[in-house]
């Protein structure tokens, strides 16, 4: 009796084992840079450099990045350190990521009173997610265009943040280290 319940549990787990790498081996590219990017949940600190504005250069940002509703949403909420979350006195952007069918998708909640979408793909070498502006709700005027994820490595990314002042594009450099 025994053998048998050892034999049945081997076999239960080779099927778990090749269920699970099934499932990985079957992931889309926008499923795959959507895991990954999740793996920046965490609060994050460090400076910003902004070469057509270099008064904006310098300034220390933090940055909060939750996983939320069930593992189907990142939330990622920049501030300046040290400031209070009062967004009638200070900018508080929010970005929402998520899987929409097969398209890893952004949502920018700008500070503009705007909310550019933007399509994302990860590079070839699985380190870096480009987005692309693919549509805004509200003025047109003033936005983000796109942006630009870079793991280093677990504790170290870099965010890029192209902002359209109508035709003029404004770069913002984030270079940011894990606080927890």
């Amino acid at each position: 009796m025994k053998p048998r319940i050892a034999l049945s549990v081997l076999f239960v787990l080779l099927a778990a084992t090749a269920f699970a790498a099934d499932t990985a081996a079957t992931q889309t590219d926008a499923q795959k840079s959507f895991a990954t990017l999740k793996t920046l949940a965490g609060e994050w600190e460090g400076l910003v450099t902004v070469p057509e504005a270099p008064a904006m250069s310098g300034g220390k940002m933090h940055l909060s990045l939750r996983v939320t509703s069930r593992g189907h949403v990142l939330v990622h909420e920049f501030q300046e350190a040290g400031t209070p979350l009062d967004a009638t006195k200070y900018d508080h952007p929010v970005t929402m990521l998520y899987l929409d069918d097969d398209q890893l998708t952004l949502i920018h909640y700008c500070d503009a009173g705007n909310r550019p979408r933007m399509t994302g793909k990860m590079s070839p070498d699985g380190k870096t997610v480009e987005f692309e502006l693919k549509d805004i709700s509200g003025s047109t005027d003033m936005h983000m265009h796109h942006s630009v994820f870079t793991i280093i490595d677990a504790n170290h990314h870099t965010e890029d943040w192209t902002f359209m002042m109508k035709d003029k594009p404004i770069h913002a450099h984030f270079d940011l280290t894990r606080k927890n």
